[in-house]
């Protein structure tokens, strides 16, 4: 690979002139951050019902005794044999982050619309400890949209990411994550969703390539990606929800 190499003063000039953006870039970010916080909220009346290893629960019931719940929306549908790569690609940071979570008022979950049974297979596949329960005969995924029926997707274009997209980007399942907050009358509203890349940044395998010399070193978004056990098995496929 082809990359000017120069001297250590002129090395430091670039690295000054990139740290500038970096700090309006942090700026920024700290801007966006408190916009999303402002964000009005919605309350949720209508009663979810979800499968867990305990039992069924409703939404407030996810929330574990906390305030604040953030549900990734996994892309494991109810007949697919394995999760997302790229689901899964995000998962493998979730279990080291939980006690700080947990700790700091906020419950993070896994929903997917596959069965439990299914879902608890492939977490142990994985050997994953974060909860993940599953929304299967639910509406949940629908209207928060990240499910798609078959009837939606044939009229050639589903409502994601806050605007139509045609069906030719989108699939049964797609990717999200969603916030809701639950008072202490125990109402529970949704604060937040984000969709495609907006999770990106949970993923801290991303954040340290972005700072590596080669960078992501991918030809489309995440097309070297795959599951946790199969990077010896087979050569790297895009991910499905790249």
């Amino acid at each position: 690979m082809q990359h000017p190499v120069v001297s250590r003063e002129e090395w430091l000039e670039a690295r000054r002139a990139l740290l500038a953006k970096e700090k309006e870039f942090t700026h920024l970010r700290d801007k966006v951050n408190a916009a999303r916080l402002a964000l009005p909220w919605v309350r949720v009346d209508k009663p979810y019902v979800f499968d867990t290893p305990q039992g069924r629960k409703t939404l407030a019931e996810l929330f574990a005794g906390r305030s604040q719940l953030v549900v990734y929306h996994f892309m494991l549908g109810p007949d697919w044999e394995a999760g997302c790569t790229g689901c899964s690609f995000l998962a493998d940071h979730l279990d080291g982050a939980l006690p700080h979570l947990e700790n700091h008022d906020v419950t993070m979950l896994a929903v997917s619309r596959a069965p439990l049974d299914r879902i608890e297979a492939y977490k142990r596949r994985m050997g994953w400890r974060f909860p993940w329960v599953s929304s299967h005969g639910s509406d949940f995924n629908y209207d928060f949209h990240v499910s798609f029926t078959p009837e939606a997707l044939g009229k050639g274009s589903v409502y994601y990411n806050y605007e139509m997209i045609p069906r030719e980007q989108a699939h049964d399942e797609l990717p999200g994550l969603s916030a809701f907050y639950r008072d202490e009358n125990g109402e529970v509203f949704h604060t937040y969703s984000s969709y495609a890349r907006g999770g990106e940044e949970l993923i801290g395998t991303l954040m340290i390539l972005d700072r590596a010399p080669l960078g992501r070193n991918e030809h489309t978004i995440m097309d070297w990606v795959r599951r946790h056990d199969e990077y010896e098995a087979a050569p790297a496929g895009r991910a499905c929800c790249a």
